[in-house]
């Protein structure tokens, strides 16, 4: 682990764009690893708890950017630290900033720690196999070696969209080392076929909207090419691209930034040599199914883990696979709650909901 804060510090080498077929661009696109971290550091300035934020070095060289919230107010740190850690794992296209919302709420009474995925937001950007199962795996086995480089013993592990299923893949793989499984509108578990089949019946599915255009649009270029690589090809256009496609990130903080800070980082954060972008579709089929659907393998978690699946209950995202996932597990410690109100990203359309029924779960953890 790099022994101090970085947020100050010089981009290394790993920050800067590398060699691909993007490279040559850095005029084209109006972005750099320095502009996503003056965006996302006007982000994180909205913490008022105490925050240590640094690069987590792994074995192999990657870096993890890694965020530790701890409540400043507690007068006692050291029972705090006794309290099983939350970690939190974004989704795709995601970085730690968008927490903002969360981070000083769950860290209260515990210590939270929130990452840039490998490949995404501020992390090293390395290459990613074609291979599906490859890939997923090296991404669980860099989550291994920053809990491994961390030094947590165990912790109750939070994944959202895509996070939520390498979540669960290592947990799968790691399960001693997750004390609470908690999946929030996760990716990748429904097969093709079902999904397909559930999408023409049933009253739930009904009164849930419509895909939205942002995935659509992503859906239409996916067979083609990376399913960001539009935002890069606009060049200076890019920014306003994701404004247009995605004005939702701009409401859902528009009490904390009056400007487009948060779509600002959205675009900083895919803007830049894809690399994560790569591992996901290779996991990935047409429109953005799963080729290795987690239902299929959800019978591999310990029964005595307890798991809780979260939902938007307006959430484009069918809450049925969560309903699946404990009939496999026959009930066992299986929870799955909707949040009102609330869409694919319910910790930002619903933040005092989900905090709360978070931190309700944390504290059955200890």
């Amino acid at each position: 682990m790099d022994p101090s804060p970085t947020t100050a510090s010089i981009p290394s080498d790993c920050e800067t764009e590398s060699s691909s077929i993007w490279s040559w661009w850095p005029s084209w696109r109006p972005t750099s690893m320095s502009l996503l971290k003056t965006t996302e550091s006007k982000i994180l300035a909205c913490i008022h708890n105490d925050l240590w934020a640094r690069f987590v070095t792994l074995p192999t060289q990657d870096r993890i950017w890694t965020l530790t919230v701890t409540n400043k107010m507690v007068r006692k740190p050291a029972e705090q630290a006794k309290k099983t850690p939350l970690v939190m794992v974004h989704g795709f296209g995601g970085g730690v900033g968008l927490w903002i919302r969360n981070l000083d709420a769950l860290s209260r009474s515990r210590p939270v720690y929130a990452f840039d995925l490998l490949g995404f937001g501020r992390s090293s950007r390395p290459h990613f196999p074609s291979d599906a199962a490859d890939a997923e795996q090296q991404f669980v086995n860099s989550i291994e070696a920053w809990r491994q480089s961390v030094g947590l013993e165990n912790m109750i592990l939070l994944g959202h969209s895509l996070g939520g299923y390498l979540a669960t893949s290592y947990a799968i793989q790691h399960p001693s080392r997750v004390s609470h499984l908690i999946l929030v509108d996760p990716w990748g578990f429904p097969e093709r076929s079902t999904a397909q089949a559930q999408g023409g019946q049933g009253a739930e599915v009904a009164k849930r909207p419509s895909i939205p255009r942002w995935v659509k649009a992503v859906a239409a270029i996916f067979s083609l090419f990376n399913p960001l690589a539009v935002i890069r090809a606009a060049g200076p256009w890019g920014p306003g691209l994701v404004n247009r496609f995605r004005p939702d990130f701009k409401r859902k903080f528009e009490d904390l930034f009056d400007d487009n800070t948060m779509t600002a980082y959205i675009y900083h954060c895919n803007a830049q040599t894809p690399s994560g972008e790569v591992g996901f579709r290779a996991m990935s089929e047409s429109l953005g199914w799963a080729k290795r659907p987690m239902l299929q393998r959800v019978h591999l978690l310990p029964s005595s883990m307890p798991v809780t699946m979260l939902y938007g209950a307006r959430s484009w995202m069918s809450s049925s696979s969560g309903d699946r996932v404990a009939e496999i597990r026959n009930q066992a410690h299986t929870k799955v709650l909707l949040i009102n109100d609330a869409s694919h990203h319910v910790y930002a359309d619903q933040p005092g909901e989900f905090n709360r029924v978070v931190e309700n779960i944390c504290k059955s953890a200890d």
